[in-house]
């Protein structure tokens, strides 16, 4: 990572944040409708991808806000998932069920 003007790593400059933040901010979103996937928004590929990464509700793992303070070889398993969901390796579905069952919510 680039050190930034106190000498501490910046994470907007890592590449994995980068491809994280473009990966759901971008790339999921863009291809929710098309794929008729049950998520839209970017903050809702984030929980379920995180979530499925850990087992658990990512905010008992890691502070907001996840782009930023996600250990890496976490945000590595995310960008994996992610990569399954875009390559159709993945059912976005079931790994929103998996998401909302881990927070003790049914599925609509």
């Amino acid at each position: 990572m680039t050190p930034d003007l106190f000498g501490e790593a910046d994470p907007a400059a890592d590449p994995d944040r980068i491809a994280w933040r473009r990966l759901v901010e971008e790339v999921l979103p863009g291809q929710a409708a098309e794929r008729g996937w049950p998520i839209r928004l970017d903050h809702c590929f984030a929980r379920v991808l995180l979530d499925n990464a850990v087992g658990k509700p990512w905010r008992e793992v890691v502070a907001a806000p996840a782009w930023k303070n996600t250990p890496i070889p976490v945000l590595r398993r995310a960008l994996a998932l992610g990569d399954d969901l875009v390559t159709g390796r993945a059912d976005c579905a079931v790994l929103n069920r998996a998401s909302l069952a881990m927070r003790g919510k049914g599925v609509f």
